[in-house]
């Protein structure tokens, strides 16, 4: 035997697979070592391996064994549009992973925010919403507050029933919200301001004092960030614009007391 030649056990070494693995690929045909000794054991020349490696390679995007071997063995089969139609697969599968990987790190800072909720009473508070949807962009902007230092302390202390107060509140806001818009009354009207109003009490009640200034950057916000808009949009069209304009108004009239 010739250095060029190994056996089914250096093989798996080099090929982080089992000798088992081996002895099915070619029991399959689709990796059949060219040699065997006078005792008929396996021998895989450097031929041998090079298929290994395309065979694992395919593996490794999720080919089924049949459609390796289809690729490998029929020169008809155009090996790219396997690829492409992996490659989909394979997009799709990143996807779910980063939202997988997401939702980790949002049960994290729900734990270092002190919302203690098991994921059934997460879901059964939130639904499919993510009560920290927002927390990275405040911290940027208020973390070194004390504002967000007050909020930290009294997330920490709410229980289930606190939370879902606090939803059904955010929850009833919107459909009234809503209904002003749609009914056509003006972001300076005095409906209008009353409910952006309340909307900055929310904020203050339950998570932190909001003084008219930092209401209003917060209004440019849902506009300007999408994820923002995104989310005031779905209670009904033009929400975000329209409870931005609000709450300049809003701000507007108290500065002038």
């Amino acid at each position: 035997m010739t250095s060029s030649v190994h056996s089914v056990g250096q093989v798996a070494g080099f090929a982080g697979v089992t000798v088992r693995t081996l002895h099915h690929y070619d029991e399959i045909g689709l990796l059949v070592p060219s040699e065997r000794n006078h005792a008929g054991h396996r021998r895989y020349t450097a031929s041998d391996l090079d298929r290994l490696q395309r065979i694992l390679f395919y593996r490794e995007l999720g080919f089924p064994l049949d459609e390796v071997q289809a690729l490998i063995d029929d020169p008809e089969t155009d090996p790219r549009e396997h690829l492409r139609r992996q490659h989909e697969v394979l997009t799709a599968r990143i996807e779910k992973l980063q939202k997988m990987a997401e939702a980790v790190e949002h049960a994290m800072e729900a734990q270092k925010m002190g919302i203690q909720l098991t994921p059934e009473e997460r879901f059964e508070v939130f639904g499919d919403k993510d009560p920290e949807q927002y927390q990275d962009e405040a911290e940027q902007r208020w973390g070194n507050t004390e504002a967000w230092a007050e909020s930290q302390r009294r997330a920490a202390t709410y229980t289930k029933e606190d939370w879902q107060r606090i939803q059904a509140e955010v929850e009833d806001w919107g459909r009234r919200y809503a209904a002003l818009v749609a009914s056509g009354e003006q972001p300076s009207g005095a409906a209008a301001m009353e409910l952006a109003e309340e909307h900055r009490r929310h904020i203050s009640q339950n998570y932190f004092e909001v003084p008219y200034e930092m209401h209003v950057c917060f209004g440019d916000m849902y506009v300007a960030d999408e994820r923002f808009k995104a989310f005031y949009d779905a209670m009904g069209e033009g929400i975000a614009e329209h409870l931005r304009d609000a709450i300049h108004a809003n701000a507007a009239r108290h500065a002038g007391e």
